[in-house]
């Protein structure tokens, strides 16, 4: 039972599935929690909400890091992804409070195409033709999900 439980700790495909259901959980109840208030202010309560989370588990897993030990490249690109994240959220949200989330979300969902055209531009990965067929059915069932015909 131990080696199964390290197993999947360290097994990504596990993590990335618990992203997606979060993720799937995440646009439902934002949909329900942004029809009484604004858009912009759901973000605002939905990122108190992690902030709080994420120093509690820090705090109990003692992962906190002084800030004076994070190099200035780092200090760079989190923050460039901390305003990506804060931009993709109130994007999100308002599309949330406009549309339907069954269709919102899968557009949303277009980001695994962007990254797999930016990480291949930008990082050098390398994906088989196969991948890339995959990111075009991805792009395509987005798409198709996504229109209200």
């Amino acid at each position: 039972m131990r080696s199964l439980l390290s197993s999947w700790q360290t097994s990504w495909p596990a993590w990335a599935l618990l992203s997606a259901v979060f993720a799937a959980l995440t646009a439902i109840f934002a949909k329900i929690g942004v029809e009484a208030v604004g858009s912009d202010f759901a973000t605002f309560v939905r990122t108190l909400v992690v902030v709080v989370v994420l120093a509690a588990i820090l705090a109990a897993t003692g992962q906190w890091q002084a800030p004076g030990t994070v190099p200035a490249r780092t200090w760079l690109f989190l923050g460039l992804s901390g305003l990506a994240t804060g931009a993709s959220w109130l994007c999100y949200f308002r599309a949330l409070k406009l549309g339907d989330a069954a269709r919102v979300a899968p557009l949303d969902k277009l980001s695994v195409v962007l990254v797999a055209i930016f990480g291949a531009a930008f990082l050098g990965e390398r994906l088989s033709a196969a991948n890339w067929a995959g990111v075009a059915l991805i792009a395509a069932g987005a798409i198709l999900v996504a229109y209200k015909g």
